[in-house]
């Protein structure tokens, strides 16, 4: 068809997060290492055109405290070459002890999104 897979959309939103959380000086690899998962409890994405094949693609990205334990994340999906809003979208993520109990976010993503 031409058009990028609609759950293509959702591994773009992990990668700009990733990006987002290394960018200010921590990766998930590094905040796992230091006892926290933030899995994600929800998750949700509007379309609103078709990213194409060979589209070149950004994917801006913002966070916001729900909670000590809760964080949201919203992307905007852009095409480089018009600035065309292609999806927006969200996720959802608690913060997880090594032992998979809930705890306070993170002071380093705090930091982030304050």
């Amino acid at each position: 068809m031409g058009v990028v897979y609609y759950a293509n959309y959702l591994v773009w939103f992990e990668v700009a997060r990733t990006d987002l959380l290394r960018d200010a000086g921590w990766s998930y690899r590094d905040m796992e290492a230091d006892g926290y998962r933030l899995p994600v409890l929800e998750a949700g994405c509007t379309y609103h055109q078709s990213a194409k094949y060979d589209d070149e693609i950004d994917v801006k990205t913002s966070g916001v405290l729900l909670s000590p334990v809760r964080v949201r994340f919203n992307y905007e999906v852009v095409r480089s070459a018009d600035e065309a809003v292609l999806a927006t979208g969200f996720t959802v993520h608690a913060s997880l002890d090594r032992d998979g109990r809930p705890c306070r976010l993170p002071e380093q993503v705090r930091q982030l999104l304050s």
